[in-house]
């Protein structure tokens, strides 16, 4: 395997000298797009000559173009009435429904068709879409392998696989999905593979399922970007929606996704903002597809303002306007609060993260301190001033979840 690094000194390109169809260059232009990123100019040209890609970058790099321009400047009009040609794997519904709709944008004829299959969704509406024909089909693991199982679709023509967020599917559990749909399609296909991070069991499915793949990494050496300021606030679990309505009031954000740990927690902050805060609304595992896909919709068009949500929008997810994150509640893991905090600060953008802390939760955030390689800075707001949150010298035993309406909060009448 061969490894290429993020060489800054190499000259910015345009998407006019990589080796694209001319068609695809036209849509490429429809929408706007000049420079390519730096994971698009280092994946392309690989993926153009054939070659398996891994491809490693944060998200909100542009690593779906990076994956689905070389396939489609291979895809010939002649193809429209078959297919599948094409398979991009995906760990969630959102970045299903994301993934098809840049194809949509890319496409180099309107009979270049792609077809979401995801679970929440209709499948009549699936199965027609497969019958019509479609040169691309994107879909999580589950709800694939469910159609390869009914038999309603085939992967016998299947040339070009794409794994898209590899990392996050190994980590819900998805690898014998994957591993069953890789198994049914061509050997001779080739395969890209995109990871914000490349942990052991991401590297052993490539090295099973690739060959000789070229390793594009684009990931900095530091987990968070730079632009985004990243502040704790030591706060009650009882004080923290009053907490909220302050920094929303003071930082006017142009748009804002307020994170939470379950998705009852996030219902009752979302019922307590909606009273105080307009363009407000909610989104975890429970809603249904319909209501989803309908609520990010609104949240990309700018038509929703504050976003309280599970981490079901952590990743892959790609709305530029966002300039605050605030985790309501610290995510058990680490890795997760990098993953939160990178829906601000998309391709260089500027961003604000702001972090409440209990003061039961000092050694979590010394945690997330110590795997973002950065100290935390505490964030100043008159009322709440407090020391550093306690570090117990033992491990803490994890606590039981706290009832959702046990949760004492203050009402507020003043609108944001």
């Amino acid at each position: 395997m061969s490894v290429l690094p993020l060489d800054p000194t190499e000259p910015a390109c345009r998407f006019a000298q990589l080796p694209l169809s001319p068609a695809v260059l036209q849509a490429v232009e429809r929408c706007g797009y000049q420079q390519p990123t730096p994971i698009q100019a280092g994946c392309i040209p690989h993926a153009m000559a054939g070659r398996d890609v891994i491809g490693q970058a944060q998200t909100g790099t542009g690593k779906t173009a990076a994956f689905l321009l070389p396939f489609l400047s291979t895809w010939k009009p002649e193809e429209a009435e078959g297919g599948p040609y094409a398979l991009v794997l995906a760990p969630t519904r959102e970045l299903v429904v994301q993934v098809a709709d840049e194809v949509a944008k890319l496409a180099p004829e309107p009979s270049c068709r792609a077809a979401s299959i995801i679970g929440g969704q209709r499948m009549r509406s699936q199965l027609n879409a497969l019958k019509r024909g479609v040169a691309i089909v994107i879909g999580t693991p589950g709800r694939v392998l469910d159609h390869l199982k009914r038999g309603t679709l085939s992967l016998d023509k299947i040339r070009y696989v794409v794994l898209d967020e590899a990392d996050r599917m190994l980590d819900i559990g998805f690898r014998p999905d994957i591993e069953r749909i890789l198994k049914r399609t061509p050997t001779t296909r080739q395969t890209m593979l995109f990871s914000a991070t490349m942990p052991p069991p991401v590297m052993a499915l490539a090295q099973r399922y690739m060959i000789e793949p070229v390793h594009v990494n684009m990931a900095p050496e530091k987990l968070t970007v730079d632009k985004i300021r990243q502040t704790y606030l030591t706060v009650d679990e009882d004080r923290k929606f009053e907490a909220l309505v302050r920094i929303l009031q003071r930082d006017n954000p142009r748009q804002a996704i307020i994170f939470c740990e379950r998705k009852r927690w996030v219902e009752e902050v979302y019922f307590m903002l909606r009273r105080v805060a307009q363009r407000t609304a909610c989104m975890h595992g429970d809603l249904s597809q319909s209501l989803r896909n309908r609520i990010m919709r609104g949240f990309r068009e700018g038509k929703i303002r504050f976003l309280v949500a599970t981490d079901v929008v952590g990743r892959g997810i790609d709305v530029k306007n966002i300039s605050h994150v605030i985790n309501y509640d610290l995510p058990e893991d680490p890795e997760n609060y990098v993953h939160r905090i990178g829906r601000t600060g998309r391709i260089g953008a500027d961003g604000i993260a702001i972090a409440f802390v209990t003061p039961e939760q000092g050694e979590l955030l010394t945690q997330i301190e110590s795997y973002i390689n950065r100290e935390i800075p505490p964030e100043v707001i008159e009322g709440f001033q407090g020391a550093r949150p306690r570090v117990k010298a033992t491990p803490i035993e994890p606590k039981p979840i706290v009832p959702v309406y046990g949760r004492r909060v203050k009402k507020y009448s003043n609108r944001l």
